[in-house]
């Protein structure tokens, strides 16, 4: 596809602006607070009533004491309605004994609306009385009840509700401007708080995470987390060490990507080198010299593995290995194929010692063991030249094999200097576990990648001379390995 026919790609539309989470928290904390002062509303509204009440009932109290203080109990009209419209009633009665006693009266309607007895008033009765004043309409009666001072058993007092009405209007205007203050204080400072301690934070995790999606592979957009305990904090350095796990695994990765793609050129032309070596090789092959016609089979198969290496050399970084063809096999034959490939038959400066049970057979693919063994040994031998000059007796390579149960065990050991801790943290990593310069690691997680594909596993033993790598592959269920045979005698 040309440049002209390629799709341009269309960017990101940006996503509508809605509110912040500033903004939630300022309209989720207003209404809460109006919720708590309308929590106190109710019962102040309820009390303010029954006090107006009882205000009442004192000041009546205090003119029943006037009016029976008069001689004979006379007192001129105009001296009563004096009296009735500075306590704001229409009519005072007091009962002492078996008789109920008018004291005072102006203007009394001619039927009580509301009769409302202090002494017996309950807190829930007090709300809903209180609300039925607010919601009625026009200027009812109402008698109001209540003990009496001057020797009585109560004094009642009857009273217009329109007075009463406009006073808990008044009170309730009040309470919703006090209310009304006080939420918006109380929402600027918990605004103000959150914004610090958290939002502010957020927004510049937010921002962080934006920022380094645009250029994930740019150290410059990683977050300096700050100093804070908090769970921010905890996320701010979780945030930033992910961040640089990731900037350090993609520069990885490019560099891989370019060394695979140099891999990939210098392939092709070693491919066509060694194919030529092979041919080679053949002519060799018909020479009549008897060590020519000894060496001469090791030679090609030599060459036939280079070329088998150079076309799988970048299935590793591809994931594309192919799957293991397992058999019984005996290991020793293996064993001794990967001493001469390594060239330690012939190495006089290294001891090899080989402790291999008799008859030892191993359920795997002989090339892809072979491979795991030769990467091993490889590593020993030049862990061992990196030693100071020593005898044969002081540097060793071991390899064992013993089994343990349905688990073939292969281990090979050293009398080197050992893996240093560094590799060990990322042991069996490509490109990462090397502790030689001009070493890879890629021998170990070829190894590890091959064993884990039968099934097995590989480690490091830890408390040896050296360095000690045991590879454990068990065989295949019987059912498994009954169904192949079928379909190969198919």
């Amino acid at each position: 596809m040309t440049d002209e026919q390629a799709t341009p790609e269309r960017p990101r539309p940006k996503p509508p602006r809605r509110l912040g989470l500033s903004g939630k928290l300022l309209l989720l904390t207003i209404p809460l607070v109006m919720i708590a002062g309308m929590l106190i509303y109710v019962p102040a509204i309820a009390n303010f009533r029954m006090n107006r009440l009882n205000d009442r009932l004192a000041a009546a109290n205090t003119a029943a004491l006037v009016l029976d203080a008069a001689p004979s109990g006379m007192v001129p009209d105009s001296l009563a309605r004096q009296i009735l419209t500075s306590i704001g009633a229409r009519a005072v009665a007091i009962k002492m004994g078996q008789q109920r006693r008018l004291l005072a009266s102006a203007g009394l309607p001619p039927a009580i609306d509301h009769d409302v007895d202090m002494r017996t008033m309950t807190v829930w009765s007090a709300i809903v009385d209180s609300f039925e004043i607010m919601l009625e309409t026009g200027n009812q009666a109402i008698r109001v009840v209540g003990p009496s001072t001057s020797g009585g058993q109560f004094i009642e007092v009857v009273i217009d509700e329109q007075p009463l009405r406009r006073a808990m209007y008044r009170f309730s205007q009040n309470v919703l401007l006090v209310a009304l203050i006080i939420a918006g204080l109380t929402a600027g400072l918990v605004y103000l708080a959150l914004h610090y301690l958290f939002v502010r934070p957020m927004r510049r995790l937010t921002a962080s995470l934006v920022g380094f999606h645009e250029d994930p592979e740019s150290a410059a957009r990683i977050i300096a987390p700050s100093h804070r305990g908090d769970e921010i904090g905890v996320a701010e350095r979780e945030l930033s060490d992910m961040q640089r796990d990731l900037v350090s695994m993609l520069h990885q990765k490019s560099r891989l990507a370019a060394l695979g793609l140099a891999v990939s050129k210098i392939n092709h032309d070693l491919r066509n080198l060694l194919a030529s070596s092979q041919l080679l090789s053949d002519q060799l092959a018909s020479v009549p010299d008897p060590r020519v016609q000894r060496f001469a089979p090791k030679l090609m198969r030599s060459l036939e593995r280079a070329i088998a290496f150079c076309q799988s050399t970048l299935s590793y970084g591809r994931a594309q290995e192919a799957a293991p063809d397992r058999r019984m096999i005996p290991i020793e034959p293996v064993v001794a194929e990967v001493r001469e490939s390594v060239g330690l038959a012939s190495d006089a400066s290294i001891t090899w010692i080989s402790a291999i049970e008799r008859g030892l057979s191993i359920d795997a693919d002989p090339d892809q063991l072979f491979r795991v063994l030769l990467n091993l040994v490889r590593n020993a031998a030049q862990a061992l030249e990196n030693r100071p000059s020593g005898d044969a007796a002081t540097m060793q390579i071991r390899i064992t094999g013993r089994r343990e149960g349905s688990v073939a065990i292969v281990e090979v050991s050293d009398t080197g200097p050992g893996v240093p801790q560094k590799a060990r943290d990322h042991l069996f990593e490509a490109f990462q576990t090397s502790g030689r310069p001009g070493g890879s690691g890629l021998g170990l997680a070829i190894a590890a990648e091959l064993v884990r594909a039968h099934g097995g596993e590989i480690n490091l033993v830890e408390g040896t001379i050296g360095a000690t790598f045991r590879v454990a592959i068990p065989d295949r269920p019987v059912e498994l390995l009954s169904v192949r045979n079928e379909r190969a005698r198919a």
